[in-house]
């Protein structure tokens, strides 16, 4: 543990005017796409000239005060998982000289890393790569520039790879977790409603490439969704037949507004009719109205630790994929959705460019900054990045 503390005390001495946001702006006040174009470009500077030479990001290592303790095989897992998030972002944007290296070299480290494994019976943080390495691989399937028969194939195969995890490890009741449950077993028996919804999207995706996708993975996980959506809009946190609620419960609208939007999206692009315009409308008026709570849990080190048991990772979760379900309503109606989402993505970004909400960790980083381009170019670019 000694040889781990250099760099622990290099992150938190790390000074507070690079790390600091860039102008902070009232959360009440939007912002056009001129705005989200310079916050991109500041963000994708970060993530070019922060990539390692072998086409990497961050640290397969401790390199948290928050997650000592966990097996070596977590911060690997955390450590794939990002960078699938990066890849995803920076295929989404316009093609540079320097993009198009880092996006290439990005591309060939996911093809040649080793698959994830769960790091012990309780901890099941390979599910988070196996959901981001598979999307990434269905953006890369979707990209032209990919398309070359034998690199074609061989992203197929890696993603392929990656759903294999997934469907191993999705638990009886259909959903995704990162933990075990009550039991231990094999195959998990715990799960939550986002990373589901996640899984689902890059399920979805794949199947749509043609991918040989088992149709009774999709079912479960859209059954397991389901379950977990509340009247009131929320979704609960993880599947329970008699939902926790009432007081300041974490399954609250001002506990969910993390999980609603991916929800949302996963269902209605399932197919499920219930996920109406009006929902999504309500789900977003929530997301807007009740920032505050998003905004208090940001950079906790403590998770769950803020207001309605709001964790400080879901910030730029939220965002992102609020960014993605603003682009499943009517097009008429997506900026003005989009100014209000801008403000809260560029309201917290790093002088440096990058984004982050849970302190310390380098695969936050990486994901924050990468989730936050993924949310503003949803609104300049007119479509869904993932």
């Amino acid at each position: 543990m000694v040889s781990g503390l250099p760099v622990i005390l290099a992150l938190l001495l790390q000074s507070p005017e690079a790390q600091a946001p860039a102008a902070q702006k009232p959360a009440s006040e939007v912002l056009g796409a001129d705005e989200a174009r310079s916050s991109i470009q500041r963000s994708s500077r970060w993530l070019v000239s922060n990539q390692h030479p072998d086409g990497s990001w961050g640290a397969g290592a401790m390199d948290s005060v928050q997650f000592t303790g966990f097996s070596i095989e977590t911060y690997y897992d955390f450590q794939l998982a990002a960078n699938g998030l990066a890849f995803c972002a920076l295929a989404a944007l316009e093609e540079t000289p320097e993009r198009r290296a880092a996006l290439d070299k990005s591309l060939a480290w996911m093809l040649a890393t080793r698959m994830p494994k769960r790091g012990n019976d309780w901890d099941v943080d390979c599910t988070w790569p196996a959901v981001y390495g598979l999307q990434a691989m269905v953006v890369a399937a979707r990209d032209p520039r990919f398309a070359k028969p034998e690199l074609k194939a061989k992203i197929e195969a890696r993603g392929m790879e990656f759903y294999a995890l997934l469907e191993h490890n999705q638990e009886p009741k259909g959903g995704w977790g990162y933990y075990e449950g009550p039991a231990v077993s094999k195959r998990p028996t715990w799960s939550t409603s986002f990373t589901t919804s996640a899984g689902l999207l890059a399920v979805l995706g794949a199947e749509k490439l043609g991918w040989k996708v088992n149709p009774k993975v999709e079912e479960r996980a859209v059954r397991y969704i389901d379950e977990c959506k509340l009247p009131n809009g929320a979704y609960q946190y993880d599947h329970s037949p008699v939902p926790w609620v009432g007081g300041e419960s974490i399954n609250d609208v001002k506990g969910s507004l993390g999980r609603m939007q991916v929800g949302n999206l996963a269902l209605r692009r399932a197919g499920d009719k219930t996920i109406t315009d009006e929902r999504i409308r309500k789900a977003l008026g929530d997301f807007f109205n009740e920032h505050k709570f998003l905004d208090v849990g940001r950079m906790r080190p403590i998770p769950h630790e803020a207001y309605y048991f709001v964790a400080a990772y879901f910030y730029f979760f939220g965002h992102a994929y609020c960014g993605q379900v603003i682009n499943e309503l009517p097009e008429a109606e997506r900026e003005a959705w989009h100014q209000k989402l801008r403000a809260h993505v560029v309201k917290v970004q790093w002088k440096d460019g990058s984004s982050i909400d849970f302190p310390n960790m380098s695969c936050m980083q990486i994901a924050g900054t990468a989730f936050s381009i993924l949310a503003l170019q949803a609104g300049v670019a007119g479509k869904s990045p993932l």
